[in-house]
């Protein structure tokens, strides 16, 4: 079941949403953005119970997450050679 209630928007949000979509699906729009906002928020909120990330935890990504994936892709090419080089 439907239920209509009253949202407050810009007048700018409006004009664009109804120029993208037109006025006529502009509920169903609202509808589906909102879904997948929840769908977002109900993810992250379970990530961060389920796992809260520690740090100290990841001493790994200290310098960042770029710098430690480089140096995995380095290390995989390396036993990649070697296995290689073996046969």
């Amino acid at each position: 079941m439907n239920k209509r209630t009253h949202v407050v928007l810009s007048e700018e949000l409006v004009r664009e949403i109804d120029t993208l979509v037109g006025s006529r699906h502009r509920s169903s729009f609202l509808t589906q953005a909102a879904e997948r906002e929840l769908t977002r928020l109900r993810q992250m909120k379970a990530l961060k119970e389920l796992v809260p990330w520690k740090d100290k935890d990841h001493p790994e990504l200290k310098q960042g997450a770029a710098g430690y994936v480089r140096k995995l892709r380095a290390e995989y090419e390396r036993r990649f050679q070697n296995t290689a080089a073996r046969k």
